[in-house]
């Protein structure tokens, strides 16, 4: 399995729309944002067909140091969920998967 950084996607992204890479940098690193400062609001994000990002908040526990063996307590904190959409899944499942065209508005 590969890692992919997100210089690589924009770097893909411009060749396949002949925009500029400075401009695709700038809308995506926007759309990172947006999505985080909506999930920083305790916003749920649906993108259809790909996913739901929700922000989730984990209870307060508590925890056992490995080492020591005593016991540790960890504060309640704020996460993110990431259920993957129905598309995705059948990508991930090796189906060949083809977009409507009224998808591509949503």
């Amino acid at each position: 399995m590969a890692t992919k950084t997100k210089k690589e996607l924009i770097d893909r992204i411009s060749e396949q729309t002949q925009l500029r890479r400075s401009d695709v940098k700038r809308v995506v690193q926007m759309f990172l944002t947006h999505i985080t400062e909506e999930l920083s609001h305790g916003n749920r994000l649906e993108f259809r067909d790909f996913g739901v990002f929700e922000p989730k908040e984990r209870a307060a526990r508590v925890a056992q140091n490995p080492k020591t063996l005593q016991p540790v307590a960890v504060p309640p904190r704020r996460t993110v969920k990431f259920k993957a959409g129905r598309m995705m899944k059948q990508r991930l499942d090796g189906e060949v998967v083809t977009m409507r065209a009224e998808d591509d508005e949503d």
